[in-house]
């Protein structure tokens, strides 16, 4: 499965964010935010539950105001042009919101009407998006009698019958089996070829490896990191050379020697038994070309010989000191007077 390609260079900023804060009483759920979301890309937003990255996508879907700071989405100020923008965006939240009591086409239809959708593209925009995430044989039953995958389909099908140019997406596919989140990740990718900007909430590293072009790791209302994945890896370090020999019974032998020569630091080898490689954890340009000399000096023949960065999990749990999922949202639900005027 390939990631998407990297997006285009000099795409302009489809999301900008300034100083954002976000106050529930004496709790800050967001302290400071800034943020850039480049057109026609996946934006990955990362973080520990309760760390504000709901928070920031209901303020940039014009549902909660902030306390201070400036966004803008596809050029619409959140707070002075609510109406306007949400006439550009999408918005899929942790579960699902539709309507159970209507069919899924007459949810679809609703919303499309919703949108000041003549009455004849909102049926066909309904039907073609049924089609899209394989629902059109349910389309005439009630939403209630839909499985959760299903359900799900449908709310991004919902989050997507406006075209939007940006679509925001707050854990997407949480709950859904293998099968249901492939087809997720598939029309996201058919949807940022297609120009749509995309800001994706998420706490599953794979997916994030699979489709964000960029990540933002946010810990308790602020931003710690950010840029590319591999740029990100290479911050924290930590990267492991695999050695493969041809023949697998070599490989403790080769790091037991390894390790006698002092060489591979404090942290000595590790063997990958079912995999029949020698893991050698690397500091530096100077200590690879020792163990890699090493190696060669021994007249070892190798089938392979790898440099690998950290797992995205891995450099999480690095910058954060938590595991994805820890934790709980605990941003309270805005006051009326807190929500932006519609």
């Amino acid at each position: 499965m390939k990631r998407i390609d990297n997006a285009p260079a000099g795409a302009g900023s489809a999301v900008t964010v300034r100083g954002l804060v976000k106050h529930y009483g004496a709790t800050k759920a967001l302290d400071g935010v800034d943020l850039d979301v480049r057109e026609g890309t996946v934006m990955g937003v990362l973080g520990p539950n309760g760390a504000g990255k709901t928070t920031l996508v209901r303020i940039l879907s014009t549902l909660l105001a902030p306390t201070s700071g400036r966004a803008t989405v596809a050029g619409f100020d959140v707070v002075r042009h609510p109406r306007q923008l949400r006439r550009m965006i999408g918005l899929t939240g942790q579960y699902a919101s539709v309507d159970e009591k209507l069919s899924g086409r007459e949810n679809l239809y609703l919303i499309g009407r919703l949108l000041d959708l003549p009455r004849k593209e909102a049926r066909g925009r309904a039907d073609a998006l049924l089609e899209r995430f394989s629902l059109t044989e349910a389309a005439r039953r009630p939403a209630a009698t839909y499985s959760g995958g299903m359900r799900r389909r449908l709310d991004l099908a919902a989050s997507m019958i406006g075209r939007p140019t940006v679509l925001f997406l707050d854990e997407p596919t949480t709950g859904l089996d293998p099968r249901t989140r492939n087809e997720v990740w598939d029309e996201v990718r058919r949807l940022v070829t297609d120009g749509v900007t995309v800001l994706l909430t998420t706490q599953y590293m794979e997916e994030a490896e699979q489709l964000a072009h960029e990540l933002t790791v946010v810990d308790r209302g602020k931003v710690i990191a950010s840029g590319g994945i591999e740029r990100l890896k290479a911050r924290v370090g930590g990267r492991t050379l695999r050695i493969r020999p041809a023949d697998p019974l070599q490989s403790r032998p080769l790091a037991d020697a390894l390790d006698e020569m002092g060489i591979t630091g404090l942290a000595g080898t590790s063997v990958d038994t079912e995999g029949g490689a020698v893991l050698v954890p690397v500091l530096s340009d100077e200590q690879l070309t020792a163990v890699v000399g090493a190696v060669t000096a021994r007249g070892i023949t190798l089938s392979s010989l790898t440099t690998e960065l950290p797992r995205l999990d891995e450099v999480f749990l690095s910058l954060t000191g938590h595991r994805a999922g820890e934790g709980q949202d605990s941003a309270p639900a805005e006051t009326p007077e807190e929500a932006v005027a519609v």
